[in-house]
């Protein structure tokens, strides 16, 4: 009960604010350019008995889902190998540091043309934007990692697989989870991005299509869906974290 209440006291009090500040835009504004709250919402409910919205939320939830996984499986055990690794770490992080600060989204017309309209396409983008924050993320926190602590696993009788089971893996999933819980309103914005153009389907080109109608209550059910996707993947890697690092969590109470 008391988790319960910590998620949905926030949130609430979050969006009782903004409700009164879009209130208060709408009124300073004509309805043709930004609606009401109520009728968005109210038309946003009404949408969630259509199955034409669930598809656009479905297929945009499937692609942010498919990148954070392949950002994580590629990302985390590179991360752990080059903060643990210094021969590792002089190899590959010159060419990690030079592209990080390169946005990545500027690819996309290579991978469109590489592998195709698809979903896959927009799937990597997605992940390789991602994963560049995880990678940093856990290679920075198993470098930090206190010498004294991986010394007292190996005085314990430790191989190289049991220091990296109990040491650097442990050391680094707070990290990488914090990265994939900030990240995930990149991911969602890339997506948007990614969506409003090439395809058919998604929460980013049914916004897109509700704009070139100026259909502006269909345009917030696709912001407002977004909003609602963009929270169930940060509270799912919230969630996530507290099954997998327990003790971080006591640490940080």
């Amino acid at each position: 009960m008391k988790q319960i209440k910590k998620i949905l006291i926030p949130y609430s009090l979050t969006i009782c604010i903004f409700y009164f500040l879009w209130k208060a835009l709408a009124l300073a504004l004509t309805r043709e350019v930004l609606p009401h709250p109520e009728d968005a919402v109210g038309a946003f409910i009404l949408s969630l008995a259509t199955m034409d919205f669930w598809g656009h939320f479905v297929a945009s939830g499937f692609r942010a889902l498919m990148a954070m996984v392949i950002a994580w499986v590629l990302a985390f055990p590179l991360g752990i190998a080059m903060g643990a690794s210094r021969r590792v770490d002089a190899l590959i992080s010159p060419f990690v540091f030079m592209t990080y600060p390169v946005p990545k989204v500027v690819l996309l017309p290579v991978i469109l043309m590489i592998f195709g309209l698809g979903d896959l396409s927009k799937i990597l983008i997605i992940s390789l934007i991602l994963g560049y924050q995880v990678l940093v993320a856990v290679r920075d926190g198993v470098r930090g990692v206190h010498p004294q602590y991986l010394n007292s696993i190996r005085s314990l009788g430790a191989n190289r697989f049991q220091l990296f089971l109990e040491g650097y893996i442990p050391a680094a999933l707070p990290h990488g989870f914090t990265a994939l819980r900030l990240n995930s309103g990149v991911s969602i914005a890339v997506l948007f991005f990614v969506e409003s153009f090439a395809t058919l389907t998604g929460l980013g080109y049914l916004i897109m299509d509700a704009w070139g109608r100026m259909d502006f209550d269909q345009m917030f059910v696709g912001i407002l869906g977004m909003s609602l996707l963009g929270v169930v993947l940060n509270e799912s890697a919230n969630i996530l974290e507290k099954i997998v690092c327990p003790w971080f969590l006591q640490q940080r109470k």
